[in-house]
């Protein structure tokens, strides 16, 4: 069955559908509300008005499709069906940068927390993720130190002769010896640390107090010291934050600057009014993706946020985006879904929001000069000075260079390095 023939046979559903070129390989992932009218629309009207369908059409030989309830359930499938294949047509997140999250090993037999960058289903719960990466660590390290929770990589299934120094410092339990601590007082301090981190700071006080004052009555008054420092702390802690609060709300801001089929996204993440870090996205040879020197900022970033915000832990209750987008309403519900609270995405038009995104777009414009214009002079440019050095005829077209080596001549490698046209 030809492409032609397999249109005509697909369902008026929703669902998400995949092109593939003749090797077989994935080269476009999208969604629909109506799966046979959407891939038609391609055929009808699509590769006369934008090069970059054209372009896929005439590459593309089969199509496969997965049918779903709604087009909600199709949005979620798409973003990870383009994370899976990384298809050439479609825009893709290049960013290795990761926040940092506090894990709290809930299914082990005596649970550690300690910071990670990935996220795993494995019964344990997460906490972040923290802006400024340092902050994830100061807050273990206040765990440690007054909830005595370890983070270490023992084998804690069994015991151990004698415990670590974190024992001795009084920065641990010492669930690794047996008699050191109980299962009840270590389920305790476990209970203390998950109400710390979900900010239940009132809860933790109050049950700190009553602790306090169970243990003076007993007249062990060392242990109800311990329990009125802990409250010292967590009020403190508490205090920090609502004064954090005060500032503002939550956010994310975005801003773009695209020139020369090369474009450069700044985010700006924004924690209690403050502008805590920022991240930066390039992309190069945007039209070999988009196939059309028109470049579309709607289409780039429904596609841009579906990526960053989908399958994420936290999202800010405001998200700031300079151009509107088809299906903004639609991601806000499936991400106020997932958040169990409300997910707004705006396009602010004038005021101190619009300001805002046009300040980010500022700093992406110095991050487009310093990577595109700095760091990555004009080929032609690098192609005239070796040509000048290396006093050639023409233009340097191509250039091989080889490295041989080897150990008292055994165990010979070679390597090549092409570079051609200004690229490596």
């Amino acid at each position: 069955m030809d492409l032609q023939q397999k249109i005509r046979t697909l369902p008026n559903s929703a669902g998400v559908y995949l092109y593939k070129n003749a090797e077989g390989d994935v080269i476009y992932v999208g969604k629909a509300k109506n799966l046979r009218a959407r891939v038609r629309s391609y055929f009808i009207e699509g590769a006369a008005e934008n090069a970059k369908t054209g372009s896929l059409l005439r590459e593309a030989v089969d199509l496969d499709y997965v049918v779903l309830d709604n087009e909600r359930e199709a949005l979620a499938l798409e973003n990870n069906l383009i994370k899976q294949k990384k298809p050439r047509y479609n825009i893709l997140l290049r960013d290795d940068k990761t926040y940092p999250y506090i894990k709290l090993t809930l299914g082990e037999r005596y649970p550690r927390v300690y910071v990670t960058r990935r996220l795993r289903k494995d019964g344990s719960l997460y906490f972040g993720p923290y802006f400024p990466t340092s902050l994830a660590y100061r807050l273990v390290d206040l765990i440690h130190r007054h909830f005595l929770i370890p983070s270490c990589k023992l084998d804690l299934n069994r015991y151990y002769p004698r415990p670590c120094l974190q024992h001795y410092i009084g920065r641990c339990l010492g669930p690794c010896v047996e008699g050191l601590t109980t299962a009840d007082r270590y389920a305790e301090a476990v209970h203390d640390v998950k109400l710390f981190l979900e900010g239940r700071g009132a809860d933790l006080t109050h049950s700190l107090r009553e602790r306090m004052a169970a243990a003076a009555e007993r007249e062990h008054y060392e242990l109800a010291a311990k329990y009125r420092d802990l409250i010292s702390t967590v009020e403190l802690q508490e205090s920090k934050q609502r004064i954090h609060a005060v500032d503002g709300d939550d956010a994310d801001v975005f801003g773009y600057h695209y020139e020369n089929q090369m474009l450069a996204v700044n985010l700006f993440h924004m924690r209690g009014g403050k502008i805590m870090d920022k991240r930066e996205f390039f992309w190069e040879d945007l039209q070999e993706v988009s196939g059309n020197e028109s470049f579309d900022p709607g289409e780039f970033f429904s596609a841009l946020l579906k990526q960053v915000y989908l399958d994420q832990q936290y999202i800010p209750h405001n998200v700031y985006v300079p151009v509107d987008f088809e299906d903004r309403g639609m991601l806000e519900e499936v991400l106020s879904d997932a958040q169990k609270r409300k997910i707004q995405i705006h396009v602010p038009q004038r005021g101190e929001k619009r300001s805002l995104v046009d300040l980010v777009g500022q700093n992406a414009k110095q991050a487009y000069d310093q990577r595109f214009r700095v760091m990555k002079p004009n080929a032609k440019m690098i192609q005239e000075a070796l040509q000048d050095a290396l006093t050639l005829p023409d233009l340097p077209k191509r250039i091989e260079c080889f490295d041989i080596s080897h150990i008292q001549g055994a165990e010979t490698v070679a390597s090549m390095v092409v570079w051609e046209d200004g690229k490596l």
